[in-house]
């Protein structure tokens, strides 16, 4: 009789075959093991450790302010320009972090995966939750520095930059699962990210206003524009944090809400894409590594 059930009546797995992300978050503490151990290795022989954390944003926010701001006179152009640019910099930094993370977390932990069984999706979902770990006191000094110019937003503002941090946490892992699959193989992948995160800079309303490109370009580029899921999430960190401000000539980017749908629609696609490459290669890792 073949015996399809442990002792505590649990169904047996195939060896090397996981439960893909149902199964990284069935093993939470093993996660959280991973997430605490990339942290701590992030500030090691660190004197200041976390404050780091703190103080990159509030550097780039006096850089922004006073080599941008005020000898290139953006200021004049775009009321608190400093807050702008550097909320934008903020949620594409996360995205950009957690993206080249997770590409790289297979071929970094290579050791480990070809030692023992776990399931490979843990390491790059932990490479975007340090990624949201390093990106979170980043969020908070854009804040503190927001109130100080009077940040007063409405709760639906303060939603937005919970469902933009929320969008590229989904996106980032989808594509990290994607591209970290093919980078054990082919470690071309990985230069081919880091095209893509220069590109995200620009390729969103970071170090410009979204009325720029729909004032020079075709209303099918602009559609395709705000199609970009990380042009989405930098507008609703705009409106979350600077939008508050009450910025003189501020405007909605059209259709943020629909866009919005689409780019979590999107992205969730890119997740279940990524999930399925991921598990129809994962039985090479090993080997490959």
């Amino acid at each position: 009789m073949t015996t399809t059930a442990d002792p505590a009546g649990h169904p047996l797995q195939v060896p090397g075959r996981g439960l893909g992300l149902i199964g990284v978050f069935r093993q939470r503490y093993l996660l959280g093991l991973l997430v605490r151990k990339e942290v701590q290795i992030r500030y090691r022989g660190s004197v200041l450790g976390w404050v780091w954390s703190y103080i990159k944003p509030l550097v780039q926010f006096i850089v922004f302010f006073v080599a941008i701001g005020i000898f290139l006179g953006l200021n004049d152009r775009v009321e608190f320009f400093p807050v702008y640019l550097l909320a934008g910099i903020t949620i594409v930094t996360f995205f950009n972090e957690a993206f080249s993370n997770a590409t790289r977390s297979l071929v970094d932990n290579a050791a480990l995966i070809k030692k023992i069984y776990l399931p490979r999706e843990m390491f790059p979902v932990s490479s975007m939750l340090v990624a949201a770990v390093n990106t979170l006191p980043q969020i908070l000094v854009v804040i503190i520095i927001a109130l100080f110019f009077g940040w007063a937003p409405s709760l639906l503002q303060i939603l937005a930059l919970v469902i933009a941090f929320v969008l590229i946490a989904v996106l980032a892992t989808g594509l990290g699962l994607l591209f970290g699959a093919i980078n054990v193989t082919f470690r071309d992948a990985q230069s081919f990210v880091e095209i893509i995160t220069m590109v995200a800079v620009w390729a969103s309303p970071v170090m410009y206003q979204w009325e720029m490109v729909a004032a020079s370009a075709p209303d099918w580029l602009f559609t395709a524009y705000r199609l970009n899921p990380v042009t989405m999430a930098v507008e609703l960190f705009h409106y979350g944090i600077w939008f508050p401000l009450d910025p003189r000539d501020a405007a909605v980017i059209p259709g943020m809400w629909a866009f919005t749908a689409i780019a979590f629609a999107t992205s969730i696609a890119v997740l279940i894409i990524g999930q399925a490459l991921f598990r129809r290669l994962e039985g090479r890792f090993a080997q490959d590594l």
